[in-house]
């Protein structure tokens, strides 16, 4: 167990620069909505993922998931995860 938390420190960094530019986060809902998306795209690149292509496949595939009401059973998330496996390869970031 590190002995700081200096990683998660450096992770939040930009969102706090960039929280001063983004005028979108004027209200709760907002705020929320930016830091969902924020965590999406911060988990993505931890494992691995370009994040534009990764939003690409998501928002591609939870279309198909949603029942007649527009819901969708968290148990059929599992292959969307950033840590699946079997994610398109064209999310993966290339390796050096």
């Amino acid at each position: 167990v590190p002995i700081d938390n200096s990683l998660s420190e450096r992770s939040i960094r930009p969102f706090t620069i960039g929280r001063k530019n983004w005028v979108i986060i004027n209200t709760p809902r907002g705020a929320k909505a930016s830091a969902v998306i924020y965590s999406i795209v911060e988990t993505a690149k931890l494992n691995g993922l370009v994040p534009f292509y990764y939003f690409d496949h998501l928002l591609t595939e939870l279309p198909k998931l949603c029942d007649e009401n527009g819901n969708i059973d968290t148990a059929k998330l599992d292959h969307l995860l950033p840590w699946s496996k079997s994610l398109p390869d064209i999310c993966r970031k290339p390796r050096r």
